[in-house]
């Protein structure tokens, strides 16, 4: 996902059509230094008029509500508003927003190239002439034989697939022509202390931009424009919407991505990709002992808005796609978390994950088809999740020590290159003022041009963030070439037929032997062994396989 996580990675503005009654609320840069927003949930089967009076019994003033799934975002000046939440018999919980410092916009996986304490080696191997002129570079789109599939199946303009993400740059020549501005939402206003300063007066940035850079890497993967510029995604004719749910800063807090989730399910789309995990928690537990009675009372109020949030947004036709994450764990068997929490006045703690009771959300979420990524080789990236109870399928997510013993070994071009934001790259170091890759930048960074002077940038990233688009592409074509019309303008498939295709579909892959995989050879320690269970047709490495556009869009659904 993003900054943190899940690449190894986590929109217009947010009006009635996506919380029920009132606005987004205070700006943050206009909140009073002691005035806190929370996201409180309501228990099942109470009715809003209670949650409410029970909110503002504890101290509380609503600024916001979801009345689908009990979900109101609250600001509060009464420091022991939790406590009295927690205490209150019509709420679950309250989880806090707020977090101390700013953080990198993405994880150390994510940008592995770039800390590695040896330069890149080069480029690495370019395949044949591709459509677009940057294709050559994308040997994920070959792997997956979207190359193939688009021959037969390019994408169908009415379906939609949503970026629950940073944003999206609209302004990008690969991502302008599938933008779908009438649907595009942004449901995460700026936060300056974790953000920076606001760019504009209402810290909700406008549809169409992207301060963070992984929302854009995502979409392009999943349907840059085939125009014979720059380079095209895995559905190159599908609509993109800007579902804005993180901070700039990498951060996903519950009540934006519950709001994303559904402003989906009402507006219809097709499929949502989700790289990234809800904040703060990396596992969320309805009664760790570790954690203290507000804390435990937050992740059970995260883990009810979550679910039915995602039932939600299944329910109403929205095919929902999920990063497996980057912490190089089986997630049927997790270590001890000590990352968590990641934000907020307490410092994060070993915690003790029992996987009966905890949740990484929103890939171990209901109806979420969760994808783990691989390398070149079609091996299992050594920091990707993995494990048979959650493994749907894997997918090109790129990995930078891939090719051990080749040439290859360590190169940029071993990662998935998609679309970026210039202003992104300016920010980072890679690109001057006048728009020019700096020295050093070449390996990574790519920039195209068309004969009227405008530009596209493009760079190398790694991680589930990128394996789940790719998915979320093929999902897309499922939809474009098998959807039926519904209803007097609607245009779609069902959720679980999509899944059922593009599993059934996937190219089955074994497990290595020895079954306990070891990359050491890749400098790894004895951390990242990884056991893969199961058979060749479900495995925990692969679950139903490696993702096939072309087998997803001329083998005929089942009934």
């Amino acid at each position: 996902m993003v900054s943190k996580r899940f690449t190894v990675g986590a929109v217009a503005t947010a009006t009635a059509l996506t919380l029920t009654v009132t606005g987004l609320g205070v700006p943050a840069s206009a909140e009073p230094a002691d005035l806190r927003t929370f996201t409180v949930v309501a228990e099942d089967g109470v009715s809003t008029d209670a949650a409410i009076a029970a909110i503002r019994s504890a101290g509380g003033t609503v600024v916001s509500r979801s009345d689908e799934v009990g979900v109101y975002q609250v600001t509060t000046d009464r420091a022991d508003f939790a406590t009295k939440a927690t205490s209150a018999a019509a709420l679950i919980g309250a989880a806090e927003e707020k977090a101390i410092g700013r953080k990198p916009r993405l994880d150390r996986v994510e940008q592995e190239h770039l800390l590695a304490a040896a330069a890149a080696k080069g480029t690495g191997k370019q395949r044949g002439k591709k459509m677009d002129p940057l294709d050559d570079k994308l040997w994920g789109l070959e792997m997956i034989r979207a190359d193939k599939a688009r021959k037969v199946e390019p994408g169908d303009r009415r379906v939609t697939v949503g970026v629950l993400d940073t944003g999206v740059d609209a302004g990008h020549p690969d991502i302008a022509p599938n933008f779908d501005w009438a649907l595009s939402r942004n449901f995460a206003p700026d936060i300056p202390e974790i953000d920076g300063e606001c760019e504009v007066a209402s810290c909700l940035d406008p549809v169409g931009t992207d301060d963070g850079g992984h929302g854009t890497h995502v979409a392009g993967t999943i349907g840059a424009a085939a125009n014979g510029f720059g380079l095209s995604g895995v559905a190159p004719k599908v609509s993109l919407v800007n579902l804005k749910g993180g901070q700039d800063s990498g951060y996903f807090f519950l009540n934006p991505v519950v709001n994303a989730l559904l402003h989906a399910g009402r507006s219809g789309l097709d499929v949502v990709n989700m790289s990234f995990y809800v904040d703060p928690w990396l596992y969320n537990c309805t009664a760790n002992p570790a954690d203290s009675p507000e804390a435990q009372a937050a992740q059970r109020a995260t883990i009810r808005a979550m679910k039915r949030a995602l039932t939600f947004a299944h329910n109403r036709g929205v095919t929902l796609v999920g990063a497996l994450g980057n912490n190089h764990e089986d997630l049927g068997d997790p270590r001890t978390d000590v990352s968590s929490p990641n934000y907020g006045d307490v410092a994060p703690y070993p915690r003790e994950i029992d996987n009966d009771s905890c949740w990484d959300l929103p890939t171990e979420g209901p109806h979420v088809i969760s994808v783990s990524s691989v390398g070149p080789s079609g091996k299992k990236s050594d920091f990707s999740n993995y494990g048979t109870e959650q493994t749907s399928v894997a997918a090109p997510g790129g990995w930078y020590r891939d090719g051990f013993g080749t040439d290859t070994f360590r190169t940029d071009a071993n990662m998935i290159l998609s679309t970026y934001p210039k202003k992104v790259l300016q920010e980072e170091g890679a690109v001057d003022e006048d728009g020019n890759i700096v020295p050093g930048a070449e390996t990574f960074v790519f920039k195209d041009c068309k004969r009227n002077g405008e530009c596209g940038y493009y760079t190398y990233l790694q991680g589930t963030s990128m394996a789940a688009p790719h998915a979320s592409g093929v999902a897309a074509l499922i939809v474009s070439r098998y959807g039926k019309k519904q209803g007097r303008s609607g245009y779609g498939m069902a959720p679980d037929r999509v899944e059922q295709q593009l599993l059934r579909t996937a190219a089955e892959r074994a497990c290595p032997e020895p079954r306990l995989f070891s990359y050491a050879n890749e400098g790894r320690p004895a951390e990242f062994d990884a056991y893969c269970d199961g058979s060749r047709s479900f495995n925990g490495f692969y679950g139903h396989g490696i993702i096939d556009a072309y087998a997803a869009v001329t083998v005929k659904p089942r009934r």
